[in-house]
């Protein structure tokens, strides 16, 4: 069962790499929960801001790395 699980979230990994950014698809969420009362504002601000800066620091390690 877990193989399978494996292979479904690979197959939305490969989906949201080529259609959606993932700083987006945080940004639909955390509005989305926001706005139904499942995540607090100040939760969602600190959330979207901890998975922004870290997906820029791996941006930077990236171009760093192809220098």
């Amino acid at each position: 069962m877990r193989w399978f699980t494996l292979e479904i979230m690979g197959i939305l990994d490969n989906i949201t790499q080529k259609y959606i950014s993932r700083k987006f698809l945080v940004f639909v969420i955390g509005t989305g929960l926001a706005l139904f009362g499942n995540l607090e504002s100040s939760d969602w601000v600190i959330v979207s801001s901890i998975y922004i800066g870290s997906q820029a620091i791996v941006d930077l390690a990236k171009i760093y790395k192809n220098k």
